[in-house]
């Protein structure tokens, strides 16, 4: 058990591995992959290819829409005779003609007449029937008509519509001599005419799905064995077209399920290999990052999610894979960590997703291209307006490398597709929310951002105020030292921002017992001569872990805490311990030492030598610019005989700057000047 608990950290990187391992594989499409890279209109810089087995060549999406229109425009409507209503019809008509002239002077022989003659015109209307009026259909000059349970094609011209009846009424009346009756005629047939015909919607669908299903989606076959192209040969027209076939052979469900196993093993140990390469890059190079489990965990979060996202947008529709906005992914990890890293981890994503996109070689060249230029472009994320301008020149890179590719294939710039060049503004508009999802990584996290850091510089925030107020000596000592570390960090290409923040937070522990610290103590009153040294040592020492105590009340950072663990690494409170050793020969150093850690980073080290020089230099009595040279050289060297250092990366000639840096900002601050001869 033992053992386990001091390899926990290892155990849970090797858990995280197989998760992140077996997560992608799951979301990478199950199919083979054509081992040919080929594009149109370039030759085919591989050996001559032989077909490896029988398979039919497909039809292109053009051609097989263009036959579905054939189809659907040859494609008659169906419409059904309805019988019932003409027996209603015929009913209504007897009983309202009878109702109509009964009481009328109408003689019998002539009422007789014209109800045979008004059942002419029924029987003529409903011969072939009456049409609904719902237009659309109207347009063909055939259609399918089902009456008796039999359907046979008809002229839609031999059809009445319902606005025709009464021209029919007032033409047959006519022709017998009965046109003083027509108003009548007409009214009634008004009140009882309906149509009988109407479009059958579920019967033409149904039609239509069979006529589609009798579609070919193939022209021929490749026999094994023939040869589809030869070395050298340009890919074009009936090449292209068997190739293409021959690919999505290899990707079909039934290859595949033959292979599936084969396949699925190929996929993981190439996307275990990518992912150890990631693990390797963190051990060699950013030991700190590998050595923290969150980070490591933050990292992988963010490969999964771009890989999960880009999955589920091609799966809905591949047309829409230059949305997805990856340049997101090197963005926030140079934020939160650095530049390179950012450059890696994106490179690694895109190798994995090649597996997955269409037109591999071309997504892969404009993702990395557009990651490098983020990389290159975005700083100081901050400040809103550097965002829109790299935003707006990822979309620029992505536009300009599409139209390349774009003239690569078709030659000319004439058939551009304005739809995709679309999707590459929308990519740059979702790439500007990348600033609310920095926040919600520091929140889940634990993780610092610049936008962080420069909300904590501010002095009028709620513990610098108090600060300020309860130890204004600490406060002004932490400004100056804010400066001097800004300074140096500028100068040797460290983090500038995180070291000015942990100047000003690195002494919030003296706010507890302010008059213990000299550059709180307005009178001559010191609080430390009624105190043996070793108590002294002890309240000054404690500040140390009293300032990460306020820090953690505050939510401060971690990362700015860590200055206040080491800004005065393992040294001596040297003062105190040398009084002590003039009152006893047999002292405990360590009661004298501050607790560390060692500074870890550049940032860390900086503070340090940033504190040590400005406190000390108030002591300085007639300062020159010979005693500035000296004094400065004196603290620091003395810092690094004590191995203060040892765990910084910082080199002696980053030091030597340092110190330079230093010197200049003293005499400056000293306001010392060249004396003049009298």
């Amino acid at each position: 058990m033992d053992n386990l608990y001091k390899q926990q950290s290892l155990i849970f990187k090797y858990i995280l591995y197989f998760i992140a391992v077996a997560f992608i594989v799951f979301f990478l499409p199950k199919g083979g992959k054509f081992k040919y890279e080929f594009q149109k209109g370039k030759p085919w810089q591989f050996e001559n290819l032989y077909a490896p087995f029988d398979f039919s060549i497909k039809k292109t999406d053009v051609e097989i829409a263009k036959e579905k229109q054939v189809i659907e425009s040859n494609q008659l409507p169906y419409y059904r005779y309805d019988q019932a209503v003409v027996a209603r019809v015929t009913e209504e008509f007897e009983q309202k003609f009878e109702d109509k002239w009964s009481g009328t002077a109408l003689g019998e022989n002539l009422k007789t007449r014209l109800k045979q003659i008004s059942k002419v015109v029924l029987d003529s209307v409903y011969t072939e029937g009456i049409l609904q009026n719902n237009g659309k259909q109207f347009q063909r000059n055939f259609i399918f008509l089902v009456k008796d349970h039999e359907a046979r094609k008809v002229r839609v011209s031999g059809f009445y519509r319902v606005n025709e009846v009464n021209s029919l009424v007032s033409k047959i009346l006519s022709e017998n001599n009965l046109s003083a009756f027509e108003k009548e005629t007409q009214a009634l047939f008004f009140d009882i005419i309906a149509p009988n015909v109407s479009f059958d919607n579920s019967l033409t669908q149904k039609a239509r799905a069979e006529a589609l299903s009798k579609l070919s989606y193939t022209r021929g076959t490749v026999d094994q064995g023939r040869l589809i192209i030869a070395k050298g040969e340009v890919v074009e027209a009936e090449n292209l077209k068997i190739l293409e076939s021959l690919k999505s052979e290899y990707e079909s469900e039934l290859w595949t399920a033959n292979n599936y196993y084969y396949i699925l093993i190929g996929y993981t140990v190439l996307v275990a290999l990518v992912l150890i390469m990631l693990f390797l890059f963190l051990k060699k190079y950013r030991r700190t990052v590998y050595d923290n489990n969150v980070k490591v965990t933050f990292i992988f979060f963010n490969i999964l999610l771009m890989v999960f996202i880009t999955t589920m947008v091609i799966k809905y529709n591949d047309q829409l894979v230059f949305v997805v906005p990856l340049c997101i992914l090197p963005l926030i990890l140079k934020t939160f960590f650095d530049a390179r890293l950012g450059l890696f981890v994106h490179v690694l994503t895109i190798l994995i997703l090649g597996f997955v996109v269409p037109n591999s070689f071309e997504y892969i060249f404009l993702q990395i291209i557009t990651g490098i230029v983020t990389i290159l472009t975005v700083s100081e994320l901050y400040k809103r307006a550097n965002l829109f301008v790299s935003v707006g020149q990822i979309t620029l890179i992505y536009i300009i490398g599409y139209l390349a590719f774009h003239t690569i294939h078709e030659g000319d710039l004439s058939d551009i597709e304005w739809y995709t060049l679309g999707l590459f503004l929308l990519n740059g508009m979702i790439t500007l929310f990348v600033q609310p999802l920095i926040y919600i990584y520091e929140k889940v996290f634990g993780l610092v951002s610049d936008v962080s850091l420069l909300e904590l510089s501010d002095t009028n925030s709620k513990l610098l105020k108090e600060l300020s107020n309860k130890a204004p000596g600490t406060f002004h000592h932490s400004l100056q030292v804010a400066n001097l570390a800004e300074a140096a960090a500028n100068e040797i290409g460290a983090n500038a921002m995180l070291v000015r923040v942990g100047a000003l937070y690195h002494d919030i522990g003296k706010m507890n017992d302010p008059t213990y610290f000299t550059e709180n103590q307005v009178t001559n009153v010191n609080p430390h001569d009624e105190l043996s040294p070793k108590d002294s040592a002890r309240i000054i020492i404690d500040h140390v872990i009293k300032g990460i105590e306020i820090a953690r009340k505050n939510n401060i950072p971690d990362r700015v805490i860590d200055f206040i663990r080491s800004h005065h690494g393992t040294t001596l409170v040297f003062y105190f311990y040398k009084k002590q050793k003039e009152m006893e020969e047999n002292v405990n150093v360590e009661d004298f030492r501050y607790p560390g850690p060692l500074p870890f980073s550049r940032e860390t080290a900086i503070l340090m030598m940033a504190d040590s020089v400005e406190a000390a230099s108030k002591s300085l009595k007639n300062p020159t610019f010979l005693i500035i040279d000296e004094f400065v050289d004196k603290i620091i060297s003395g810092q690094m005989k004590a191995n203060q250092f040892l765990n910084a990366d910082i080199t002696f000639k980053e030091i030597e700057t340092i110190k330079k840096i230093f010197k200049q900002k003293l005499i400056n601050i000293y306001h010392l000047r060249v004396e003049y001869p009298e």
